[in-house]
């Protein structure tokens, strides 16, 4: 639902299951929007009991319906109206609270606040929005052929959900390091990071065959 729409390493704006962050008072003021800084509405004031359900003799957090509404609704006016401020969304299921990245904006706050009713919403600053992020993914993403051909090996491309930059994951970090900011700018919002080549699932054990066409992929759903 949250998912960006090209995924070699990290989605774009994706939301993420987290166990825990700072509480709402760690510096971000309740229901105060402001332009800048973090906030929280109204009703993260409100204490709540985190919802689980049992898979595998385990208990294991899930996202109230409510809360789901609430973040579905963020989700996507940030991705239309609000696109040049929406960085992403996730959602921290312990504290039973979405958390919004955004470039400050008057406009989304009151939106968000409004949408958020009697729900738990954290607002914190994102440096750039999905919408910037986006073109610098798609720019890197062209220019895949040619780095090859420079000797840099990209494993990974992908916006990270708080604006903070592109991530690149690459074979040697300190070769990209000098080349990718020669030819995008110094100022390119590019983070790198070591990324081994991904590696196919191996072929299944099982005596039973795959039916025809069907393959086996590896895809780290923890992104």
């Amino acid at each position: 639902m949250y998912r960006g729409r090209f995924r070699t390493g990290l989605a774009l704006g994706v939301v993420l299951m987290i166990g825990g962050c700072g509480d709402p008072g760690d510096g971000e003021i309740v229901d105060s929007p402001g332009l800048t800084g973090g906030w929280t509405t109204a009703g993260c004031g409100v204490p709540r009991t985190p919802e689980h359900v049992t898979a595998g003799g385990v208990q294991v957090p899930v996202t109230p319906p409510r809360l789901e509404a609430v973040m579905t609704g963020i989700d996507r006016a940030g991705r239309g109206e609000f696109a040049d401020s929406f960085a992403g969304v996730e959602v921290d299921q312990e504290k039973v609270r979405a958390i919004v990245y955004r470039v400050p904006s008057a406009a989304f706050d009151d939106f968000i606040r409004k949408s958020a009713e009697d729900a738990c919403v954290v607002v914190r600053d994102a440096d750039h929005s999905t919408k910037d992020l986006t073109v610098w993914h798609d720019r890197v993403l062209a220019d895949l052929p040619y780095w090859t051909a420079q000797g840099v090996r990209v494993v990974s491309i992908g916006a990270r959900h708080d604006g903070s930059g592109v991530e690149i994951g690459v074979r040697d970090v300190e070769e990209a390091r000098r080349q990718l900011p020669a030819r995008y700018g110094a100022r390119a919002p590019l983070i790198f990071v070591q990324a081994d080549p991904v590696r196919p699932l191996p072929a299944p054990t099982s005596r039973v065959a795959a039916p025809p066409g069907d393959q086996v992929t590896s895809w780290d759903r923890s992104r």
